[in-house]
């Protein structure tokens, strides 16, 4: 095992901590530290592309924590979940939006993104000397996970430009191009952002391979991610043409419940394979711990969502479980809940599917006005979902058709918090309990008001001390 530790004066004193393999994801990067030989071939070049997507495997990114990640914080934040009583009051005061500057809800995976993005420029800086077949590719793949990694971290930490008419002109984040670990930059604004995102996304989408293998990006997961940037910066037919160039096909019905079970890969564009002894994260645990029989929810489906699908849906049976412990029963969150006879908890991690670019592309044609073509691409996915699909709206009808479709597709998967917030709603919990029936315990507090401060995440303390030129967001 090898570490590698910087210290990054605009964020954290960060220790690295990664793993050689021969073709996996944990390959130890090559970073600025390393010898003057360290970018020397293609070889060398491939192993610092797999650092730096080892980043994302970190627990408080996309690796799965109860301390709070990607995976799991849009949906805590949100009203698809509601706090389970008899677990272990993880991430309770994210839940209940009582985070702070001085206890802020998601500081590790502020940490990691600027990991990444360190890793992504200085792959970027040695490119520049280097010449090879395989460069132009190496190339894009860093820059589309500097753009991931700078998405998730505006998003969480700014607002979105379709969430106020204020948005592009307000705090952002701290954007950096080159590898200088005492760096101290201010932040810029959401709109500089956006814009620099999009640079990398459009030309990575331009230069990155049709596929590199599992546990990479390929063209399509690089469009269906700028389709979504394009979505929330409201550049609809910007959106619909990079969803139009995804050339992968939605999951069948049948295929769905084994998409998250680790049967088939069926509409996966981005996933990261779990295989012990390489990567052995758990990422289930986020949701609960043990069997269905004796399980010890965190965080069970809140009884409004669990309504919401319909006994028809292929989703409900993939998504959620029946599950029971000292004789209350509690409506388990299923995705990530194990492989067939596996480590409870330990399945791939999924990032980007197919059906997002469909749906991206469903509210992008509604908004340019487009009805018919809109209901079309939503068809699509719900004709692959229910054995008797609802169909037929118009107007506003169709409007939160689409919403409803996206809620319910990416239930636990990244989205729902997000969503609310480019909506420009505010987050409304219904005050059902925790219990399989609604009744038993509800969440502490069920409502966060459209426009509060609370949908901006805090930059933590530590980042502010570290770097003097960080402005803290309004209301902390």
């Amino acid at each position: 095992m090898k570490k590698l530790i910087y210290k990054i004066a605009v964020f954290v004193l960060v220790v690295g901590s990664l793993t050689s393999c021969d073709d996996k994801l944990d390959q130890v990067p090559f970073d600025e530290f390393g010898t003057e030989n360290a970018y020397t071939s293609a070889r060398d070049f491939e192993n610092a592309v797999r650092g730096i997507y080892s980043t994302l495997t970190a627990g408080s990114f996309y690796g799965g924590s109860d301390a709070g990640g990607m995976l799991d914080m849009p949906d805590v934040l949100s009203d698809n979940v509601t706090l389970a009583q008899i677990g272990r009051q993880s991430r309770a005061n994210n839940h209940n939006f009582r985070y702070e500057a001085s206890q802020p809800a998601m500081s590790g995976m502020y940490e990691r993104a600027y990991i990444l993005i360190f890793r992504a420029n200085t792959l970027l800086e040695k490119a520049a000397g280097f010449e090879g077949e395989t460069k132009a590719n190496f190339i894009a793949e860093a820059k589309a996970l500097r753009a991931l990694a700078y998405f998730d971290l505006v998003r969480f930490f700014g607002k979105i430009p379709t969430q106020s008419g204020d948005a592009n002109g307000s705090l952002g984040v701290a954007y950096l191009t080159e590898p200088d670990p005492k760096a101290t930059p201010a932040r810029e604004t959401v709109g500089f952002i956006y814009d620099q995102i999009v640079a990398d996304l459009e030309e990575a989408a331009a230069n990155i391979n049709d596929t590199n293998g599992e546990g990479r990006m390929g063209k399509d997961a690089v469009n269906t991610l700028l389709s979504r940037v394009y979505l929330y910066m409201g550049k609809w037919q910007e959106s619909v043409n990079a969803a139009n160039r995804v050339t992968a096909s939605v999951a069948p019905r049948a295929d769905v419940p084994g998409i998250w079970t680790d049967e088939n890969e069926s509409g996966l564009l981005f996933h990261i394979p779990i295989e012990p002894p390489v990567l052995s994260n758990t990422i289930g645990v986020m949701w609960s711990q043990g069997g269905l029989n004796s399980i010890t929810p965190e965080y069970v489906v809140s009884y409004e969502l669990f309504q919401l699908y319909s006994n028809d849906d292929i989703r409900k049976e993939a998504y959620i479980a029946e599950g029971s412990k000292d004789g209350s029963d509690f409506n388990v969150i299923y995705k990530y809940f194990g492989r067939p006879g596996g480590t409870q908890g330990q399945v791939d991690i999924k990032i980007l599917r197919a059906e997002e670019a469909i749906l991206n592309k469903a509210e992008a044609l509604f908004n340019l006005g487009q009805e018919g073509p809109a209901r079309t691409a939503l068809d699509l996915i719900r004709t692959n979902r229910y054995t008797t699909p609802p169909s037929g709206e118009t107007g506003t009808a169709l409007r939160d058709a689409i919403r409803l479709e996206r809620r319910l597709e990416f239930a636990f998967e990244s989205h729902r918090f997000f969503d609310i917030k480019r909506w420009g709603l505010g987050v409304d919990r219904e005050s059902f309990g925790d219990l399989a029936d609604g009744s038993g315990a509800p969440s502490d507090v069920l409502n966060l008001a459209a426009g509060s401060n609370k949908f901006q995440m805090p930059i933590s303390q530590t980042a502010m001390d570290l770097n003097p030129n960080l402005i803290q967001n309004p209301g902390y």
